[in-house]
């Protein structure tokens, strides 16, 4: 793995576990596509450190099963401002 990338998913793991952030966030602030962070803290994160990729996967699941909470909240928000 070239160390640029090892970088970005460190970094993205960190970024995740001090803030919390879905994946569209992230990839929002790192400037790639979620795609590129899903793979990157599934498959590349596990294989540099265990420990923060299980840490990451629970925040991950935990934002999943909210997100049906947080697509309501945008839905009503937007009907308010009208």
């Amino acid at each position: 793995m070239q160390e640029y990338i090892r970088k970005r998913v460190l970094d993205i793991g960190n970024y995740i576990m001090e803030s919390s952030a879905t994946v569209r966030q992230t990839a929002d602030v790192f400037g790639v596509s979620k795609s590129t962070v899903h793979k990157d803290v599934t498959e590349r994160l596990p294989l540099i450190n265990e420990k923060l990729a299980m840490e990451v996967k629970q925040i991950l699941e935990s934002n999943k099963a909210e997100r049906h909470i947080r697509g309501g909240e945008a839905t009503r928000k937007k009907y308010q401002e009208i």
